[in-house]
């Protein structure tokens, strides 16, 4: 009987052994994969033409874009948060939900002061996926952190590589004067997308700038000023 006990043991420690050895190592940046899945959806691109800034071309327009997040949604339409600065001056705005969507128009309707950043936009489109906010619990030095958005999207398309939504990761670099900064480079294009805790995909913060001669280094607006805009500013 004992031999048989040893036995059954023997088999049933092999089992688990190759269950084991069957299982894939696991990726850590698989959270990650999981937050980008879930949040995508909620990621907006933005385009617009804006005055040119060469004198030479005064009085032509170049065309611009940005990244957004959906922040509210119903029967009635859905509303974009970006930065004010994506905005500024533009003209024939459109937002397109999704990497295969259709371009819709948008319409500005707040904008917050130069120091926040901020702007709300309107759209048509109905019950979209809003982001989650989190809180500035989570805006510490070392906290992992997600930015997604739509780097150069026309150079993307000029090479016929699509426009989609890409993810960045780093980690929270420090928290100033109402300002986060991220280990991550706000890339041309990307500004108004959101940052997002690495472990719960809760948004802390949405992507703003970066330093002209230091690259590196990104910028993003809070969580907290993000709240006390949103709460200014309700939907009717």
């Amino acid at each position: 009987m004992q031999a048989v006990r040893r036995a059954v043991a023997v088999a049933l420690f092999g089992l688990a052994a190759c269950a084991r050895a069957a299982q894939p190592n696991r990726d850590p940046s698989e959270p990650f994969t999981e937050l980008y899945a879930r949040l995508h959806p909620s990621v907006v691109l933005i385009t617009m033409q804006i005055p040119a800034d060469d004198p030479k071309r005064k009085g032509k327009w170049d065309d611009a874009f940005g990244s957004g997040a959906i922040v509210e949604s119903g029967a009635w339409g859905s509303r974009i948060l970006t930065d004010a600065h994506v905005v500024a001056d533009a003209r024939n705005l459109r937002a397109k939900v999704g990497d295969a969507g259709k371009p819709v128009p948008l319409r500005v309707t707040a904008v917050s002061n130069d120091d926040d950043d901020l702007a709300l936009l309107d759209i048509p489109t109905p019950n979209l996926p809003p982001i989650a906010l989190g809180t500035m619990d989570d805006v510490v030095p070392g906290r992992s952190v997600g930015v997604l958005g739509y780097p150069i999207p026309d150079a993307f398309e000029d090479e016929h590589l699509r426009a989609v939504v890409s993810l960045y990761t780093g980690r929270i670099a420090s928290v100033r004067n109402g300002t986060m900064e991220i280990d991550v480079p706000i890339i041309p294009g990307e500004s108004g997308g959101p940052v997002f805790d690495g472990r719960s995909g809760e948004v802390i913060g949405l992507a703003e700038s970066r330093f002209d001669d230091e690259r590196a280094i990104g910028f993003a607006t809070p969580v907290d000023v993000i709240a006390r805009f949103l709460a200014a500013h309700p939907h009717r």
